[in-house]
């Protein structure tokens, strides 16, 4: 079962190419079955831009999401060529269904080149070994939760995920923003950097939002807030290996009017600092109904 979710999660990022600089991507299959999970739409995105530039990788990336994306039908990627430079190629990325945007992203890509190099260290944190798998901690909550929706929640997903300080899915209680969890995807194993990249991408929208909710004791899973990622920007500092455990360091610095900020870095298990993230979301309190 564990193969066949890797095996999706691959099909998900292979897009398909329509015509020049148009593609379209699968919507169903991603780890939410109500809404386009934004990770993989700005995965296919990142993938589609690079069906267009064949000699160089991702550095940056920063997306808005638009609209909800429909999971029961496909996403459409037009992508724009905005600048094939010396150094630098930049391009531009429309994501569409029913025939308006959902997102929009803009990517870069630079020719390698040799530079000085820093970094902050990475925090010590206990390693994946000691910690409790994300899906052990779903099949002992899944109990609690009404039958119909059970298989979805234990469904088994491509990332294997370790928390390092979980808070309870049905009754958190308020906690430091500082969030961290171990992840990696056994079938990136062989695959090529451009798809290493897009994994990581997907993954990255995981987790990030939910570092806004922990000071007040909430969690997606609870009916009084609604959550939705707004914006996602995303830095390649080094070659990725994601079949490899990665810790995902992430804080909250601010929430306020009914939108939390959030900021993420990603090292290696052996300390090296590989991605950064930044992403902003809707938090918004949601009345009790009458």
């Amino acid at each position: 079962m564990a193969d066949a979710a890797n095996r999706e999660l691959l099909d998900l990022l292979d897009i398909e190419q329509l015509e020049v600089d148009l593609f379209r991507g699968v919507g169903s299959g991603g780890e939410t079955p109500k809404r386009i999970f934004g990770g993989q739409v700005i995965a296919q995105a990142l993938m589609a831009a690079y069906r267009t530039v064949p000699d160089r990788l991702c550095h940056s990336l920063h997306a808005y999401f638009i609209r909800p994306g429909d999971p029961k039908i496909p996403v459409i990627y037009q992508v724009d060529r905005a600048r094939d430079g010396g150094s630098f190629t930049t391009r531009r990325v429309v994501a569409i269904q029913h025939g308006r945007q959902i997102l929009n992203m803009s990517a870069s890509f630079h020719e390698e080149e040799d530079g000085w190099t820093h970094q902050h260290e990475m925090p010590d944190v206990p390693g994946p070994d000691g910690l409790v798998p994300l899906q052990e901690r779903r099949e002992q909550a899944a109990a609690q939760l009404p039958e119909k929706h059970r298989a979805e929640f234990l469904r088994l997903r491509p990332i294997d995920i370790r928390e390092v300080a979980p808070v309870d899915f049905f009754d958190p209680q308020p906690t430091d923003d500082a969030n961290q969890i171990w992840f990696r995807v056994p079938g990136a194993a062989g695959t090529s950097p451009v798809m290493q990249h897009c994994m990581l991408a997907y993954a990255s929208d995981m987790y990030l939002l939910g570092s806004s909710l922990r000071p007040h004791g909430l969690t997606w899973l609870q009916p009084r807030v609604m959550t939705a990622s707004l914006d996602h920007a995303m830095w390649f500092h080094a070659p990725i290996a994601f079949e490899d455990w990665h810790l995902y360091v992430m804080d909250s610095p601010k929430a306020g009017g009914a939108r939390g900020f959030n900021r993420g870095a990603i090292y290696t298990r052996d300390g090296q600092l590989v991605a950064s993230t930044a992403q902003e979301g809707l938090v918004r309190p949601v009345k009790p109904k009458a």
